[in-house]
């Protein structure tokens, strides 16, 4: 009997159509992925009738609740539908590769998609429908391989014997190397930066509607949040005198492989928190800055993604 290892996992996705229906067969990319605990789960509820002596009655069912993470690389390819799900369809420009995708923050209608994780040798494949992409979260350092956690919410899922997504299609897998990795202020490269962290989220809010098929009814969209930390080495004031004046900045998170192959986030308007200066030993000392962003007037969002990639597009494949 076979057991189902991680080695041999699948993991599928394809925009929908309609919420909560699963695209055709054959309309499904093969997404690589490091690890993922999306699933559904219910939980049971303990009896607590009396009356039967010290041995409790049987428990009930209690709701569904299918959601969890998927850990990607961060990549020019792959990226971009990850990037599609997160922020809505991008403004691409160009007539041919390499093509430069611009998503914005703040959409309102965001694509819901399915995914199918599967474990052929047992065999086991599991559909999740009515999925939709709440944040996003990575940390840039000087070396070690660069990966993002999405989380998400589902309406629900199916299990299956075999596959419902056909002919999966793949991608060349390229990934952004960490000392590709660039962090800039208003243009400039900042020096002296240990590492950054970066977390976009959708507040996604769950429609836990009564049904009888222990779905929700769909996820809203909620106010965006953009967020993370930068830890410096102290040799400077200049994001101390920023801190304490509450001035905004740009900041801008970038990787680079080649002219056809980048990914910036621009977080067009950030304020900086007054960062303590603990002094731990007799090295080097940091300052680690809580920053948030907040909507830009100029620019009209809070955030832009610019993925530069050989991709024309991220529909689903036929």
């Amino acid at each position: 009997m076979a057991r189902a290892l991680g080695a041999r996992a699948q993991f599928a996705l394809g925009f929908e159509s309609t919420y909560g229906t699963p695209p055709a067969s054959g309309s499904f990319w093969k997404m690589p992925f490091a690890s993922t605990t999306l699933g559904s789960e219910q939980p049971l509820l303990s009896n607590e009738l009396l009356g039967y002596g010290r041995d409790p009655l049987p428990p009930a069912k209690d709701a569904i609740t299918a959601d969890g993470d998927v850990v990607v690389p961060l990549d020019p390819s792959f990226l971009g539908i990850w990037l599609k799900a997160l922020f809505g369809e991008p403004a691409t420009t160009g007539a041919s590769a390499p093509y430069a995708h611009e998503f914005t923050s703040g959409a309102y209608n965001l694509p819901s998609f399915s995914a199918e994780v599967g474990n052929p040798d047992v065999p086991s494949f599991r559909m999740l429908s009515g999925i939709k992409a709440n944040s996003i979260n990575w940390t840039m350092q000087r070396s070690g391989l660069v990966t993002a956690t999405v989380a998400c919410i589902a309406q629900g899922e199916t299990t299956a014997t075999s596959t419902a997504v056909g002919t999966m299609t793949e991608l060349p897998l390229q990934r952004f190397g960490a000392f590709t990795g660039a962090i800039k202020r208003n243009g400039t490269q900042l020096g002296n930066i240990v590492s950054g962290q970066i977390t976009y989220t959708n507040n996604l809010d769950r429609v836990e509607t009564i049904r009888d098929d222990g779905k929700i009814d769909g996820a809203d969209e909620g106010e965006t949040m953009l967020s993370g930390e930068i830890v410096v080495r102290f040799a400077d004031t200049t994001l101390l005198d920023q801190a304490h004046d509450g001035d905004p900045c740009a900041l801008d998170f970038g990787y680079t492989i080649d002219a056809g192959n980048s990914l910036n986030l621009v977080a067009h308007e950030v304020y900086l928190p007054k960062p303590r200066l603990p002094i731990t030993g007799p090295g080097g000392m940091q300052a680690t800055f809580a920053w948030q962003a907040a909507l830009n007037a100029v620019e009209g969002c809070m955030a832009t993604v610019t993925l530069v990639n050989a991709m024309a597009d991220f529909d689903n494949p036929t």
